[in-house]
């Protein structure tokens, strides 16, 4: 018993309680000095009179001002917020018109029938608002989406609508996203200074006492996500008694980006069709959806001479000698052995044991912003998580080097960077990247005279066109 009470009184809104019952004494404080304010109006006593009128009249005033918003948002508002969404449609508009003729019709005949018909289409309307809340309460969404998205690739989702009421059907649903509600602006108290002459300078006012003053808040800025996840309904004819029905939609983001879904609607227009009701379903959703790796022109154009440089490092990384051969045209020039070639009078180069090592770091130098403008920025992130996705498809061991990047080798961290890399003003990544073994392939906006040296013997360079109000020469 004492663990029960114990659990009761720990969800017990405190606070809200304690503002009630001092709204309640002031209240009865305020109520008592108005019955002794006319009391002593009745006895002639005006003065007496005046100041307790004044005095009951500024305690409810501070009761009005203090409690009763308090008590508004977390009680009214959250109602508010619960409750249904209405919205008439053609059908109801039509109804409640013919209602209107028959109701003004019965009043001026005074005809018992055509009052019967009234009382019918009235009653056809309580029974439709009770059928469909009841209908939209018994129904549970889930929601299933694909753990891995990428821009511009269609991909499916999964909504399901289970009814979890016996022995009642659920008929003519659809699940879409709410309606946008305005953002509620919240009453606060804040310091200020009553001053008289207010209009007067600050030196030549005559009366600067401290005072409080009543202010709307800002509301909450919207989350910063490139938009909803689902923008469409979906339908659903027949949901049966105990029973749940499936529905899968094509989902396609045409960018990157975290997509924020804040609710889902579930809406009705049975039984009559007067009115489209809707019962908002809290049911968050963040996605996060990777840069498209889908080949592009300039991702063709690149990837060959890539590659070419690629497997040309590559040959001559060994350390440790192989093998002596002929020469063969792809063989640069650099691994041309030349006391072999003067001996057999004919060009040998060398192989190294390490030939099979391949490994590569995809390099995106961030610019700042303006340097580069916004459709060039977009494919230069989108050719580096191309190149990224098509060469951890093959044997090659991949890592990664972005402004802010942890440096984990895993692809899909680098590609949930580049999903949420905007533009910024820091420092270059290439002051920082350290020569190694690895081939770099760097994206970058910066002029190639500012480029270090010692990445030129190993690097491949993209380098990203300027914005047209940057001026510089790439």
């Amino acid at each position: 018993m004492r663990a029960a009470l114990q659990s009761v009184f720990a969800n017990i809104d405190r606070q809200a309680w304690l503002r009630f019952f001092g709204a309640l004494l002031g209240l009865s404080v305020a109520f008592g000095a108005a019955l002794l304010s006319t009391a002593a109006r009745r006895n002639g006593k005006v003065m007496d009179s005046v100041l307790l009128a004044s005095l009951a009249l500024l305690i409810a005033g501070f009761v009005g001002l203090t409690t009763v918003p308090y008590l508004f948002r977390r009680v009214t508002l959250t109602g508010m917020r619960q409750a249904f969404q209405y919205d008439v449609t053609k059908e109801g508009v039509g109804y409640f018109v013919l209602l209107l003729i028959i109701g003004v019709a019965a009043l001026n005949t005074g005809n018992n029938l055509l009052f019967i018909v009234v009382a019918a289409m009235m009653a056809a309307i309580l029974v439709s608002g009770v059928a469909s809340a009841a209908l939209l309460r018994g129904l549970d969404l889930g929601v299933s989406l694909p753990a891995r998205i990428f821009a511009r690739r269609g991909v499916m989702a999964r909504l399901s609508l289970e009814n979890s009421r016996r022995g009642m059907p659920a008929f003519s649903v659809s699940v879409a996203p709410p309606k946008p509600l305005k953002p509620q602006r919240v009453l606060r108290w804040r310091r200020s200074i009553f001053a008289f002459p207010a209009r007067r300078p600050v030196e030549r006012q005559w009366v600067r006492w401290p005072d409080w003053s009543i202010e709307f808040a800002a509301p909450e800025p919207p989350d910063p996500g490139r938009g909803r996840v689902f923008d469409t309904s979906v339908y659903f004819p027949y949901i049966p008694s105990r029973g749940t029905a499936i529905a899968e939609v094509e989902l396609n983001f045409p960018r990157r980006g975290r997509y924020v879904q804040e609710g889902f609607g579930i809406a009705t227009r049975f039984p009559f069709s007067f009115l489209v009701k809707t019962r908002p379903v809290a049911l968050r959703h963040s996605i996060l959806v990777y840069p498209s790796v889908e080949p592009t022109e300039d991702f063709f154009e690149v990837l060959p001479m890539i590659t070419g440089e690629f497997e040309a490092f590559v040959r001559g990384r060994g350390y440790d000698l192989y093998r002596i051969r002929e020469y063969m045209p792809e063989d640069s020039a650099r691994h041309v052995d030349w006391k072999a070639t003067a001996k057999s009078g004919s060009l040998k180069v060398r192989e190294f044991t390490r030939e099979d090592e391949r490994k590569l770091r995809i390099v995106f130098d961030n610019p700042a912003p303006g340097v580069v403008d916004e459709k060039a920025y977009e494919g230069a992130v989108a050719l580096a998580a191309s190149l990224a996705w098509h060469f951890a498809a093959e044997a090659t061991d991949l890592s990664f080097a972005a402004p802010g990047y942890a440096g984990s080798p895993d692809i899909y961290d680098f590609l949930a960077c580049l999903a949420l890399i905007e533009p910024a003003a820091q420092p270059s990544v290439l002051e920082k990247l350290q020569v190694t073994d690895d081939y770099n392939v760097i994206l970058t906006a910066r002029p190639r005279g500012s480029i270090p040296t010692r990445l030129w013997n190993s690097s491949y360079f993209i380098f990203l066109e300027p914005s047209p109000a940057d001026g510089r020469i790439p």
